[in-house]
Parts: C-alpha cells; structure tokens; sequence
C-alpha cells in the first residue's frame, strides 16, 4: 500500500512544483505528474480487485488520533479507479481549456486541483472518524476554491459561498453521527462501530438517517440539492466535470459505507431510502429540461442521476431487510455500475459542454445552434453523452439502469402488498424519469448542435480545438461504448465492491446477464448495419451528398427565427406540470404597427430555493442587519466589547464551584 501514498505525496507536491515552470508548460506538467500519482494509487486498487485482499496501512499519531489505519477493500478500491482516471482526464482536458485565460494566474487553480484528488482519495480510505472529517473538509475547501476560479465574478463567488454553507451544513449531521458511535463505541476506528450498530438497532437507524443527510447533501439528495445547480455553472468546465462525475459520488461512498456498517438496514431506513432517491431522480430531470444554461441543465441531470444510483441502493437494502439476495444483488449493482457509467458520460457532457463554451463564450442554448457543421467532433462526442444519458443501448447507461429495473421487477415477488405497490411506483417512476431524460437531451442537442445559428454567438465558430480538449472526450466516449458492449466485464467489475455487502458467489445472476447481453447485442448490430449503409452510400455518391428541393409553393428559404427554440421544444410536455416551477417571466411586448423590439424570455426558479431557501435568507440578512452598529471600525470599541465579555467570564465564573 505504500505506492498508494507515493501517489498521494505526489498529486499533494505536484500542485507546488509546476510554479517553477512557464506558464506554456504548467499543466503539461501537471498532467504528467497527476498521471504518474494515478499509476501508483491504481497498482494497489487494482490488486485488491483482482486478488479481494484487503490492505491496511497504519499510522501512530498518539494522542491526538491515535492509531488510524487507511484500508483499501473492494469498495475503496472501486472509488480509487475512478478517482484516479476521471481526475488526469480532466486535468489533460485543462491544457486547452485554460489557454482562453490566458490573462489570469492559474497557479492556485493548479494547486487545489491535484489536492481535490489527493483528499477524494484518502476519504475513501480513511478508517478514522476523525481524520477522516480532517479529510472531507480538506476536499470541501479545495474544491470551493476552484469553484470560484472566476471570482471577479459576483455570481460566482455567491455560488461559491453557498456552496461552502451547504458543505458545512452537510459536516454538522455526519460528526453527529460519528459522534453517536464515538461514545457508544469508545472510539474512532470504523471496525468499532459494527458491533455497536448490530447490538442497537434504533440507534442504528437514527445513525444512519443523519449519515443520509450529511453524505446527502454532498451528493445532491432532494431536498439538499440546491448547492449543485448552482456551483457547477460557476465552475470551469473541468472542474464541473470531475465534481459532478467523481465528487459528489463521495456522498455515495459515504451512504455505503455507512450501510456496511449496520449490516442489515431496517425495512424503514431501505424505504425512505428508495422513495427519497425517486423523487431525486423525478425532481432533477423535471428542472434539467427546463434550463436553458446547458452547465445548469447538466447540473440538474447529475441530480437526476444520483436518485437513480440511490434508487439501486434503496432496492438493495429492500432486498436485505427481506432476505431476498437476488434482489439485493441486482440492485447494488446497478446503483454501483451506476455510479461508473454516471462518471464517464457526465464528465463527457461536462467536457463537450467547456468547449462549446470557450468558442461561443455562452451557455445559453437559445444563442446557438448549427454547431455540427463547424464542431462535429465535439457535437458527435456530445451526442454520444446524450444516448448514453438516456440509457439506450448499447452504451454504458443501459446496463445498469436495466440492473436497477430488474431489481424492482425480482423485488415484486415479494410477498408484501405494500412493497409490491412501491416496486410498481419505483417501475413507474423511473420509466418517466427515462422518458423526460430523452426529452431534455434531444432538446439540448437539437438546439446546441442542429438547425441554423440563433444568434451571433454561434456564427464563424470553428473546431480548431486543442488535441488536449478532443482526446480525453474521446477516451470517454469509447469507454461509454465499451462498458455497453461488454457488460459482462463491467459487471463482473462491479460484483467486487458489492461483495462488501452480500455474498454473490452464492447466486445465480446468469439469466440476467444473458437479457442484457441480448439486447446490447442486437442494438450494436443495428449501429453496425446503419454504419454500413451510411459508408457504402458515400462510397456510391464519392463522399458527395446531392441535395435536390422540390417546389415549395413560392417558399423562399428558412431563417433563424423559423425554428423551434429550446423553450418551445419542451412546452408542450412542461404545460402539463406548471403548479411545480415557479415562471419568471420578463416581456416586452410590440407596442406599434412595426415595432423597433420586442423580447420574450421565460427562466424556471426552483421551487424550493424560491419558497424556502429565499426567503430564510433573506430574513438571516435582516436578523443581521439588527447587529451592523456594532462593526463600526472602530477599534476602541472592539477592545471595549471584549473588556465586557472578559468580566462577565470572570463573574461568571465565581458562581461555578
């Protein structure tokens, strides 16, 4: 396990040394470096997946810890993969992407990034509450600082500052908790809090439910969500990848581990569980398709998408508290494959998204259009994303939405009428969420990359993209296609960190794996036949498609005006939904005959964060407001207020026997 803190030194260093190179070479460097840290952090992980040995390093602070000891088991390892690859993608992906700040320092940026992984790895190891809240707050502030990157930007540092509050929100539920074991069990080590949970089942639960709620919120659970759709924009691209496609999944290791640690979850605890991580999904998807910011719209998805791995999860632990492995079986896998397949298509999107952005300089889809003719790398890069999103086969999202599916369908068979009506409510939700999935990408697609240019934001665009920004979508969009394709192997990949709470070599999973491939099978084959065609009529024609018009009754030709919007392309579905959006409409109507202008912009607020967030806000700043006389700058009477709390400790403190 000692090359895994080599790699962890490094990644900690490598921040500090590219300050001694220019500014052409820093993150070339830094990517080399990071990539280097990830070889030696995989060596062990790998090890581990392949042998299921568990290694442990120890580590004597005396008093002040104690001995902490890091542990890499099959679910630490799982998380140490996808930590170390996602973080050198989007690392490589930065050389291009920072070239468009060429005028500001990224020397901070550069050393907080490397720290971010740094942190994520050693959460996911850690075996200490106490280090590892040291180590969960360390990630908390370095990934705020590369959230407010732009920060001579107000809206970026107020997103930043909430994002700051929610994390410490989050860290107030999660030291209750390991408070709770702390006393019970008389100390800090993780392998203490088992028995305590096992021989206290209402105190397990109690547990449990403040974990959910702290590692929620970072994982952006409804109704701790609203941080998400907000820091994300705020972000470089980037970074918004590797928080939604890695970071926030630190909730979820939270959420499992927690789970390894009372073993059998009460049939409440697994309920709540599901129903939460359902309207997750519902919510999240419903507030995606009305976003026109595509960073926005991609922020909402990762909520959507985070239900669907709590759904998995939630099916899992249903399947535990009615000793139904099966069940239990095909629900941790496919919340766990969930939690891959999320990472490599969000962070995907994330990175379609920064490039579209550093050519346009916008993110508001209404302002773009037509950009398959001038990016057609990065459109067909983002609508392989797209598909994969929508869990089509045969990419990677299918299989373990399809998992998660026959999950429910087995949890059926449950002889329980109240479990069967949620299994069906869960079928049918998660259906929905599937089908407004392909409403919201088709809507982003169409009007990002298809029709003609809205404005001129999108005109004269042209992919002159580094190879640093091209390459790494790439590597993400083959890998989109190869966990599609061979399932088998993702799967067999995924069984690993599942074995951590239920034995699968002891069930038969077979027939389920032979569905998936059926249909993965079929659908590649159908891509392989369409793929041939395609080439074999630009053969016929020598790479030259003829367009021929018909008569169009005296119709001239389109323009940009003559096509559907992105508001326009989801009215007819979001019409039907209006008492769940908060409309902000601002209008100016045509006031003559032929009017000078004239605009209609409709934005969707968040219900929540209107009705609830708002409002407490802004009765925190009056509260406050009360208390501004008091910072006067003088220093005088600083001195003095500290004089009056000196003598009442004092007084006080002769009443104290």
């Amino acid at each position: 396990m000692n090359s895994f803190f080599t790699g962890i030194i490094i990644l900690i260093l490598s921040g500090i040394v590219v300050k001694i190179f220019d500014r052409n070479f820093k993150v070339l460097i830094l990517s080399l470096l990071n990539t280097i840290a990830s070889c030696f952090c995989l060596v062990p992980a790998m090890k581990v997946l392949l042998s299921e040995q568990v290694m442990v390093k120890s580590f004597d602070f005396n008093n002040l810890f104690g001995v902490v000891n890091f542990q890499i088991d099959n679910l630490s390892a799982f998380f140490i993969v996808i930590i170390s690859i996602m973080s050198v993608i989007s690392i490589i992906y930065s050389r291009g992407y920072l070239k468009s700040y060429a005028d500001k320092s990224i020397d901070a940026h550069l050393i907080f990034f490397p720290i971010l992984a740094a942190s994520m790895l050693a959460v996911v190891t850690c075996q200490n509450a106490l280090m590892f809240l040291i180590c969960w707050e360390i990630m908390s502030l370095s990934s705020f600082f590369l959230v407010i990157f732009e920060n001579e930007k107000k809206e970026v540092l107020k997103a930043g500052i909430s994002y700051l509050v929610f994390m410490h929100f989050s860290v107030i539920f999660i030291m209750l908790a390991f408070g709770l074991l702390s006393v019970k069990s008389g100390s800090f080590d993780f392998s203490s809090f088992s028995n305590v949970l096992n021989n206290h089942k209402a105190l397990a639960d109690i547990v449990f439910l403040l974990f959910f709620v702290g590692f929620g919120t970072k994982a952006g659970f409804v109704p701790f969500h609203n941080w998400l759709p907000e820091a994300h924009p705020a972000a470089p691209s980037h970074v918004s990848g590797i928080m939604s496609g890695v970071m926030i999944k630190t909730g979820i290791y939270g959420i499992l581990r927690a789970i390894s640690f009372i073993g059998t979850p009460s049939k409440t605890i697994a309920f709540i569980v599901f129903i939460v991580s359902l309207v997750t999904a519902l919510y999240g998807i419903l507030y995606a398709t009305t976003q026109n910011d595509i960073k926005k719209l991609l922020a909402y998805s990762s909520i959507e998408n985070i239900g669907i791995i709590g759904t998995g999860l939630g099916i899992g632990m249903i399947g535990s508290a009615y000793n139904q492995p099966l069940v239990e079986i095909l629900g941790y896998s496919g919340g766990i494959l969930h939690i891959l397949n999320h990472s490599v298509f969000k962070e995907l999107l994330f990175l379609a998204a920064g490039s579209v952005y550093t050519k346009t300089h916008t993110r508001d889809i209404e302002k773009l259009g037509g950009l398959i003719k001038t990016m057609p790398k990065t459109g067909m890069l983002f609508l392989t994303a797209a598909v994969a999103i929508c869990a089509l086969p045969p990419l990677n999202g299918f299989v373990s939405e399809f998992l998660i599916y026959m999950g429910m369908f087995k949890g059926l068979a449950i002889n329980n009428f109240f479990t069967m009506l949620v299994m069906l409510f869960g079928i049918a939700c998660l259906a929905l969420v599937g089908t407004m999935a392909v409403l919201c990408f088709t809507k982003a697609f169409s009007t990002i990359f298809l029709g003609m240019p809205r404005s001129e934001y999108s005109v004269k665009v042209s992919e002159d993209c580094e190879s640093s920004m091209i390459l790494p979508m790439g590597f993400l969009a083959i890998f989109t296609l190869l966990i599609g394709v061979f399932s088998i192997v993702a799967l067999a990949f995924v069984l690993k960190p599942v074995s951590v709470f239920v034995d699968v070599k002891l069930y038969n999973i077979m027939p389920v794996l032979s569905l998936i491939m059926f249909v993965t099978f079929y659908a590649l084959a159908f891509l392989i036949v369409l793929g041939a065609v395609i080439w074999v009529k630009l053969r016929c024609s020598k790479n030259k498609i003829t367009i021929q018009e018909t008569w169009g009754c005296g119709y001239d030709r389109a323009n940009n005006k003559m096509q559907y919007s992105a508001s326009s392309y989801a009215s007819p579905f979001l019409s039907m939904l209006t008492p769940l959006f908060k409309k902000v409409f601002d209008i100016e109507k045509p006031r003559k005959l032929f009017p000078e202008s004239s605009h209609f912009n409709l934005q969707f607020e968040d219900i929540e964060e209107a009705y609830l967030i708002n409002p407490l806000v802004k009765y925190d700043e009056w509260f406050l407001s009360r208390f501004e006389s008091l910072q006067s700058g003088n220093i005088q009477s600083y001195i003095k207020y500290g004089l009056i709390f000196l003598i009442i400790i004092i007084v006080g403190s002769l009443f104290i026997k």
